[in-house]
């Protein structure tokens, strides 16, 4: 399998999930970590990636799927852009509203599950699959609301984990992660499940046009990673100057001010002539 070219990739994530034939996988995923028995699952708009463009390819790629149970959606998450909690509560509240319409009464809303795949850390805590519940704060063992759930997978944690691969969950993250090759051959050697997704996304990351979006999507999350840095780094830059500004102000003397902020002479002469 490719190093690149893999399920943490969300291109491949969604072409893999979402094509037609492939939906025995995402029932056998999604039964391995709800921990429940799904009888029928139909995924919705069947993402066509020939459709996808230039323009689209930083946009949210997510799945959704309808099961026996109620809708659930799922999505795959490389980069911390710092805001996945606001994020998918933001999309759940979506979710919901869609499915009530115009004439549907509240009782009628199915259950909704969002699951976020995060190939970093989110939560300071060693567990790295974590779901919530909506409690009362004084009787937190009372949960009222049932019909909205979120799972958070932290990729990170798991690989560092020694997790048991006898688990399904387990074989299913092994190959997601695509990080471990010794777990991965144990997840095909315990489930042959495994062994056929893993030829099938070896097969969809060979394909010309898959390659080609694919690849259009990590030249942007790699663009968008810079613009953060760059920003972050510029920021930093302007507050030294404006500490550098205010110790001119001050009366402090050069060599303190060179000191304590580390911006260059020439920028403090640049600063001395401003003011």
């Amino acid at each position: 399998m490719s190093n690149k070219l893999n399920l943490k990739n969300d291109i491949v994530f969604k072409a893999f999930f979402s094509k037609k034939g492939n939906e025995k996988y995402l029932k056998e995923f999604l039964e391995s970590l709800l921990k429940i028995h799904i009888e029928e699952i139909e995924v919705r708009s069947e993402v066509s990636l020939l459709k996808l463009d230039e323009k689209e390819k930083g946009g949210r790629l997510d799945i959704e799927a309808k099961l026996n149970t109620g809708i659930i959606n799922i999505e795959m998450q490389v980069n911390n852009l710092k805001n996945i909690e606001k994020r998918t509560a933001y999309y759940a509240s979506k979710i919901m509203a869609r499915e009530v319409g115009i004439r549907e009464k509240y009782e009628n809303i199915k259950p909704v599950i969002m699951v976020n795949i995060l190939d970093y850390e989110l939560f300071g805590f060693k567990e790295y699959v974590s779901k919530t519940e909506i409690v009362l704060k004084e009787h937190k063992d009372y949960e009222v609301i049932k019909d909205l759930q979120w799972y958070f997978i932290e990729l990170p944690k798991f690989r560092m984990s020694n997790p048991n691969m006898e688990d399904k969950l387990n074989q299913w993250l092994a190959l997601i992660d695509n990080e471990d090759r010794g777990m991965i051959k144990m997840a095909e050697e315990k489930n042959k499940t495994i062994k056929e997704a893993k030829k099938e996304v070896e097969y969809l990351t060979g394909e010309e046009e898959i390659k080609r979006l694919a690849e259009l999507r990590e030249k942007w999350a790699m663009d968008r990673r810079s613009e953060i840095s760059d920003a972050r780094e510029e920021g930093k830059k302007e507050e030294k100057l404006a500490i550098a500004k205010n110790m001119l102000n001050k009366g402090k003397s050069e060599e303190d001010i060179l000191d304590f902020t580390g911006i260059s002479k020439e920028e403090l002469e640049k600063l001395k002539e401003a003011i």
